[in-house]
């Protein structure tokens, strides 16, 4: 039989534990806080398939990073490490990966009663965490199984990071570049709908403050309303997406989306009263941006935007931060080796799949820019679906996804 064969044959006898292990991950909680209740069952389930494993805290001084990402709400680190599992290479000729992917995942609405069920239907398994990204978590795990039970032993290691925080900024991910260990490759498994993705879009949030003068509604002529001044501000940040879309026309993994790059007006708090010229004006919003541009050139470029108003009062009175998310963009050549192993491994896996642009962020990212080290996102189902109501993932999908990162994962890694 060959190795082919072989790999199909360990999926296929896996469907019904496959959806099972899935089923049984969506209905643990692993909400922001929450994520360390999940990490003994991957444990146990990493070093069922032989693998070393490490439960490993993050240091609560990991905020104080360039890098960290503050949430909404900070919760302690203790009680939520990162999980690590080792596959030792023989020593033989190849190059090292890293197989990364996120237990944490978004809240649930609080009309969708059964988000947590892992509900099976079929060849589909439904609830938060079904895309994104428990149903990547057991794409690994069904990859590594397929390669032991073929009896391919690999050259180089394979490390396997199952990390936290990843849906409030990448903190977990950051925690595991920073403290080690390094390969020669990463694939991030995120739902690409079995594309490969050697760049992903950057998205950094802002929040705009505008200053106003509040006074009686009856003297209005004598205040100033910061409302109708942020209306100037939005005008100016809109002109600076359209600039924005222009410096990125063009860029060849993106050229099939309509429209890459954006700012985004997403919340707004203004004014005291009804009767009074609002005082005050708060917006926050994001700005999505390919890799032609890095992220403090987009800082820059939105507050220069804002200041070529003519408005004399917003100049003086408008102040701009980026307090939250901060995902870089980042890229790596589409004919790198890993980009091209990943290729022929779906190739061979006989998975249609093609190389371009990801239009959302992710932490990829960090692996490539603090880091240094090549990286690509691919994985099984659609983005459409993650933080949906009738978020879901086809069992078939994850087994063909499986089948190609194991002929990957042989591919990179060498043949003993």
């Amino acid at each position: 039989m060959t190795q082919a064969r072989r790999f199909r044959a360990s999926l296929e006898n896996q469907r019904d534990h496959i959806a099972a292990l899935l089923s049984r991950l969506i209905r643990i909680d692993t909400t922001h806080g929450k994520e360390g209740d999940v990490q003994p069952l991957l444990q146990s389930s990493l070093e069922e398939l032989g693998l070393r494993t490490e439960l490993r805290e993050v240091r609560e001084s990991l905020r104080s990073d360039p890098d960290y990402t503050a949430p909404e709400r900070a919760i302690p680190f203790a009680g939520r490490p990162n999980l690590l599992g080792y596959l030792p290479g023989t020593g033989g000729a190849g190059r090292s990966l890293i197989l990364n992917s996120h237990v944490d995942v978004v809240p649930a609405v609080s009309d969708w009663s059964d988000a947590f069920s892992g509900r099976i239907e079929g060849d589909i398994v439904h609830g938060r965490g079904a895309v994104d990204c428990k149903g990547q978590i057991v794409t690994i795990l069904a990859a590594l199984r397929a390669v032991k039970e073929a009896g391919v032993r690999l050259a180089k290691d394979v490390i396997v990071e199952f990390v936290i925080e990843e849906e409030v900024g990448g903190n977990g991910s950051l925690s595991a570049i920073v403290d080690g260990p390094r390969a020669d490759g990463v694939i991030v498994l995120e739902a690409t709908e079995n594309l490969i993705h050697p760049a992903n879009r950057g998205a950094v949030w802002f929040r705009a403050t505008v200053e106003g003068k509040s006074v009686h509604m009856g003297r209005i002529r004598e205040g100033v309303n910061a409302i109708e001044k942020s209306c100037e501000m939005i005008r100016r940040m809109r002109e600076y997406e359209k600039q924005l879309v222009a410096d990125c026309a063009g860029h060849p993994l993106f050229q099939e989306f309509e429209c890459p790059a954006q700012v985004n007006i997403g919340t707004m708090r203004a004014g005291d009263w009804p009767s009074a010229v609002a005082g005050f004006a708060v917006i926050e919003g994001g700005v999505g941006f390919l890799p032609n541009k890095r992220m403090e050139d987009v800082k820059r470029e939105l507050y220069e935007a804002v200041m070529q108003t003519e408005d004399e009062w917003l100049k003086s009175h408008f102040q701009l931060e980026f307090p939250k998310l901060h995902n870089d963009a980042y890229e790596i050549p589409a004919d790198h080796p890993l980009t091209q192993t990943m290729k022929g491994g779906c190739d061979a896996a006989q998975l249609e799949s093609r190389v371009t642009g990801f239009i959302v962020s992710c932490d990829a990212r960090l692996f490539w820019h603090r880091g240094r080290m090549p990286v690509i996102v691919f994985g099984p189902g659609s983005i459409r679906d993650a933080h949906s109501t009738h978020e879901h993932i086809k069992v078939s999908d994850i087994l063909h996804a499986a089948e190609a990162l194991a002929e990957t994962m042989v591919r990179w890694c060498g043949e003993a």
